[in-house]
C-alpha cells in the first residue's frame, strides 16, 4: 500500500496523479476515491487531466470514458478497459494498493 495524500488534498471532482511503477490517478468522485492506471487505454493520454461526471472519467484527448469503478470503457474510442486499483482511507490518508501488472494476469 502506498499513501498517497491526505482526503483533503482532493476536492471533490478533481484528481490526481502519483508516479508508481506505472503512473496512477487518484480521484475523488463525490466523497468516495477510485484509484486507476493514468494512462488512456486508446492513446498516450492522461487520465487524470480529464473531465470527471459521477464515476466516470473522460479521457482529455478522444472523450473516451472510463468507469472508475471496474475500469471499463463506455464509449468508443476506447475498447480496452483501464486497470484499477484498491483504495483504502484510514485516519484522513489516502493508501492504495498497486496492483502490478502479473498480479493480473
Amino acid at each position: 500500500m502506498l499513501a498517497i495524500c491526505r482526503i483533503d488534498d482532493i476536492p471533490a471532482g478533481e484528481s490526481v496523479r502519483f508516479d508508481a511503477h506505472v503512473p496512477i490517478a487518484v480521484f475523488n468522485a463525490d466523497g468516495e476515491f477510485y484509484a486507476v492506471d493514468d494512462t488512456c487505454s486508446h492513446q498516450d493520454a492522461s487520465l487524470s487531466d480529464g473531465f470527471l461526471e459521477g464515476c466516470f472519467v473522460e479521457c482529455p484527448l478522444h472523450a473516451a470514458l472510463f468507469d472508475l469503478r471496474t475500469g471499463m470503457p463506455s464509449c468508443l474510442p476506447a475498447k480496452r478497459p483501464i486497470r484499477t486499483h484498491p483504495v483504502s482511507v484510514h485516519e484522513g490518508w489516502i493508501y492504495v494498493h498497486v496492483i502490478r501488472q502479473e498480479e493480473v494476469a
